[in-house]
């Protein structure tokens, strides 16, 4: 029987790595284009979570890509993706 996706619950524990990697990349200004993000999207008037949550969704499509298909880490299409967030 399928799950419904109701049914999932949210791994909170993995969300806190993630938005740790997020702070990291903030904080450490590596890559700059993170910390160059997160105050684009804060003048743009989103709180800091909201903010952070964004880059976090394009972090996590990025490990999955790797981890999935055994990609390396495209900076250049990082960067892409962090440019394109609203």
């Amino acid at each position: 029987m399928k799950k419904r996706n109701d049914d999932i619950q949210p791994n909170y524990r993995l969300k806190a790595l993630i938005m740790g990697v997020v702070d990291n990349q903030i904080n450490e200004n590596n890559p700059p284009i993170t910390a160059i993000t997160y105050k684009r999207l804060m003048a743009a008037g989103d709180s800091s979570k909201v903010a952070k949550e964004k880059i976090a969704a394009i972090v996590v499509e990025n490990i999955y890509g790797i981890m999935t298909n055994g990609n390396s880490f495209d900076e250049e299409k990082y960067i892409r993706e962090l440019e394109g967030i609203k």
